[in-house]
């Protein structure tokens, strides 16, 4: 599992001209799933989207968290992210989970965050072809695995 993290003041995600999922300030987290990733990555990977200390305390260093902050998560199925991209000049996609697999993972991965984090956590469509609208704040980009 491959999770890109962006810090945003706002994010959206868009199926057919209708917003579907849409946060204030929080993460953007773009999830690309394996084969073979487990419930304990699963997990893991939502304590650290929940605990990932990105946000700036009254200092300005980057000790806050989601937890800490209240602020919101949007979760976007991108598996493209775990594409093979080491050599030519097309991605191949036998490294990404196949489809029924990747949804069960994502679709767990979402449950976990939503009872771990009340605030809100929204999501994108499965599947279909989603616009991702985002304001990044900072710029601030991590990959994350688990």
């Amino acid at each position: 599992m491959l999770v890109l993290i962006q810090r945003v003041s706002g994010a959206s995600v868009r199926v057919e001209e209708a917003v579907i999922g849409q946060i204030g300030s929080g993460l953007l987290a773009l999830v690309g799933m394996e084969p073979g990733d487990t419930e304990a990555q699963i997990e893991r990977m939502a304590d650290r989207l929940l605990g990932y200390r990105v946000f700036g305390d009254e200092a300005g260093k980057m000790n806050r968290s989601l937890r800490d902050t209240g602020g919101g998560l949007l979760l976007v199925s991108q598996f493209t992210l775990a594409a093979d991209t080491s050599s030519g000049m097309r991605p191949g996609f036998s490294t990404a989970a196949p489809p029924a697999e990747a949804e069960r993972g994502f679709n767990r991965l979402v449950d976990i965050c939503r009872q771990k984090h009340a605030p809100g956590v929204e999501t994108g469509q499965f599947g279909a072809h989603m616009v991702v609208s985002l304001v990044n704040d900072g710029p601030v980009t991590f990959l994350l695995r688990p």
